[in-house]
């Protein structure tokens, strides 16, 4: 079996900030933020086991894929030889072709109705 190892592009790294800055504002809580980011976290670890998942997004970028986490986020990864690359974490319904092409900042700058349970564990 092929061994995997994971990359953060930098503006992954700075969704991953910024989603959790995002629900620490708008949930009130740190240990929320904490356990959506450890949840999420680990889901990106199974990458490793079987990085073929997602739907192949070529029409955007050659080797780019998606997969949804809990219906609230969509990681956005290329695999490169032995490394599965996190391109992008994005939070709620969004363009990603528009995204991903402006190379916007993300998850807090649209507006939309978010449910204050979002992010509870129970999802």
């Amino acid at each position: 079996m092929r061994k995997f190892r994971l990359s953060y592009r930098s503006d992954a790294r700075d969704d991953l900030d910024s989603l959790y800055d995002w629900i620490v504002d708008n949930q009130g809580s740190t240990i929320i933020a904490d356990r959506y980011l450890a949840r999420l976290d680990q889901f990106i670890q199974n990458l490793i086991i079987f990085p073929q998942r997602g739907t192949r997004r070529d029409d955007l970028s050659p080797g780019l894929r998606i997969i949804g986490f809990e219906r609230r986020v969509v990681l956005v990864f290329k695999i490169v030889d032995d490394t599965i690359q996190i391109v992008r974490v994005f939070y709620g319904g969004r363009d990603l072709a528009a995204l991903l092409n402006e190379n916007a900042a993300l998850p807090g700058g649209e507006s939309g109705a978010h449910d204050d349970s979002d992010f509870d564990e129970d999802d």
